[in-house]
């Protein structure tokens, strides 16, 4: 089969209706244009077996940056997959872009290294290929790193960017690049518009030898000068107090050993157990499950609570496959035997107090401290009792909380977090931490244990001073091309017309960041101007007091999240067991409604 006999295939294909015309398009380029001619084999071979679904999946769309980079399943083929032509054109796309931007003459440098997920180092390797062809000396850390390492990196060897090979938490089956600007943080507007640009008209992808390149210089291997230079500025963020805390950690198959481990020790915990089942670097993950490493999961802790009941551990802590999220288990009560985890936003609430409570006197109005949209107000109400500024009106993704150091002054940055369980502390780099939430986690654990308090303890003496929280994350998949639209659908009908009341109580109004218009109930109402950021969430707030619920599209996987707020002010408070139940009882009611309503 050639070419025009594979394409008279794919147009039949479109009217049968076994592929969408938006993957036909696409196909059709990756069949007749000079670029993608190394994969035209590929394709036609696909079109000759029907593997119409597979091409669909593929070919329906063009694989966008979201707020974690460019992120999705791996194939050998295809525009809407990880392979070496959309990894490529990413590089060359960011270089393309970066040289534009600084201008000539500018000293072009990348940072790049990798997690421990397959093809990682293949498409390292591609990353720094593309950059040196492009001018860009690689400052390359072989190996696996974390993610917050390349961030340090990048801002340690005032590098132009960086290039992190990871999908964090996704399947075996996904990789990803994370792109970073010189700052270390993540590509914000407009750069991110600017690169997406450059990489969708990417013609040609220019490669150096990635061995000849580091013979003359150009790619200089620095893990060693790094690493070391890492663990000593997340020692940066230590607080003096007690250490007598005896800890089970959890890599889940990733890179955290190299950051976690040694960060843990320094600062004087020597009771650290390197979970063995997890403890082998594999991009299979094998013994977690579900194969899913990602610690927002409590099943994911159930092998290690019981090595902790085992060894009489105080502490679980696991980390993501790139280490920039961490995850906790703790006992209930002190000695009480019982152990549960701990979710996003209570982990948010006990690393904000600490944080600001470890620099009592020393605060100020002007100290800060970040969360975003969908993160637990609790943060806010303990950031205000400590007499800090808040920063609050920002959309999901570290990169935000990044900008928000800079624009508010990094000087005056005290922690920052959102409730996908990323935390961060100090200015040694502008991404969520493992390694430093880790450290801080063990710290706090640490000084309750003395007091003879846990980490749960510690939470419901939190929900007495500022009230109680309870909330509830909801992942629907929407995978493919009919995924997507159905994303669409449903976040069109919350903003057109959206539900009357939720769990028993009244949508007061809606806030719709897309638009940044703000409409109250009412069918006469006249949206009103709502200023904040721009991005795809809504929020619909409720009658009673701190009462909400959100829904935004994942930016980085095919499926739309909904996070659900209940809370109880602390004066009304007189049994916190029943007022966390009702809570509870409460959100069941709205997810109810809500999947009801969005046909979820």
């Amino acid at each position: 089969m050639d070419s025009a006999t594979a394409l008279s295939h794919v147009e039949k294909a479109v009217a049968d209706g076994r592929i969408t015309a938006a993957a036909s398009q696409n196909i059709q380029s990756w069949l007749t244009e000079a670029r993608y001619a190394d994969y035209a084999p590929e394709v036609i071979e696909h079109v000759s077996k029907g593997e119409w679904q597979t091409l669909d999946d593929v070919f329906w769309t063009i694989i966008p940056f979201g707020t974690g980079g460019r992120r999705g399943r791996m194939y050998p083929i295809g525009s809407n997959a990880i392979n070496d032509r959309t990894i490529g054109e990413s590089a060359q796309g960011l270089a393309d872009y970066v040289k534009a931007t600084l201008g000539e003459g500018a000293e072009l440098s990348c940072a790049i290294c990798r997690d421990t997920r397959h093809n990682g180092e293949r498409f390292a390797r591609l990353c720094a290929e593309v950059m040196v062809a492009a001018g860009f000396k690689v400052w390359f850390l072989r190996g696996f790193r974390s993610t917050p390492e390349l961030s340090f990196a990048v801002r340690y060897k005032h590098a132009s960017c960086g290039i992190m090979v990871t999908a964090s938490h996704n399947p075996p089956s996904d990789n990803a690049v994370k792109v970073y600007w010189g700052t270390g943080g993540q590509v914000l507007p407009p750069h991110d518009k600017g690169i997406i640009d450059r990489v969708m008209n990417c013609q040609e992808i220019k490669r150096a030898d990635f061995d000849q390149a580091a013979k003359a210089g150009k790619i200089v291997f620095c893990e060693e000068e790094i690493d070391p230079a890492f663990i000593d500025a997340v020692l940066t963020e230590a607080r003096p107090g007690p250490r007598d805390l005896k800890v089970i950690y959890s890599p889940l198959h990733g890179v955290g050993a190299t950051a976690v481990m040694p960060v843990l020790e320094k600062d004087g915990f020597k009771e650290v157990e390197l979970f063995g089942p997890h403890s082998e670097p594999s991009g299979d993950f094998p013994n977690v499950p579900g194969h899913v490493s990602n610690p927002e999961r409590p099943v994911v802790f159930d092998a290690l609570i019981e090595r902790a009941k085992q060894t009489g551990a105080d502490l679980c802590v696991a980390t993501d496959p790139d280490c920039d999220r961490i995850g906790l288990a703790a006992e209930l009560t002190a000695g009480g035997g019982e152990w549960a985890t701990l979710n996003g936003n209570q982990i948010c609430a006990l690393l904000a107090d600490y944080a600001l409570e470890s620099r009592r006197g020393q605060l100020t109005p002007e100290h800060f401290i970040i969360q975003t949209l969908v993160t637990t107000q609790m943060v806010r109400r303990i950031g205000e009792s400590y007499g800090v500024k808040v920063v609050s009106d920002l959309l999901v993704g570290f990169k935000w909380i990044a900008g928000a150091i800079d624009a508010n002054g990094p000087e005056k940055f005290v922690f920052g977090c959102e409730e996908s369980h990323g935390y961060m502390s100090g200015t040694y780099t502008r991404d969520k931490d493992g390694a430093a939430a880790s450290m801080l986690a063990c710290e706090l654990a640490a000084k309750l244990k003395a007091e003879g308090q846990t980490l749960h303890q510690k939470l419901e003496s939190l929900f007495w001073q500022h009230g109680a929280h309870v909330e509830r994350l909801i992942n629907v998949q929407m995978p493919g091309s009919d995924g997507m639209a159905r994303m669409q659908e449903v976040m069109g009908a919350f903003r057109i017309k959206p539900p009357a009341s939720v769990g028993g109580l009244k949508v007061t109004q809606v806030r719709d960041y897309k638009t940044n218009t703000l409409t109250r109930a009412g069918s006469s109402s006249t949206p009103e101007p709502l200023e904040g950021p721009t991005g795809d969430l809504v929020i619909l707030d409720l009658e009673a007091e701190g009462n909400y619920l959100a829904a935004r599209p994942s930016g980085t996987e095919p499926k739309i999240k909904f996070y659900l707020f209940s809370y109880t002010p602390a004066e009304q408070l007189h049994d916190l067991p029943e007022a966390l139940a009702a809570l509870g009882s409460r959100l069941d009611g709205i997810e109810a409604d809500l999947r009801k309503f969005a046909g979820v």
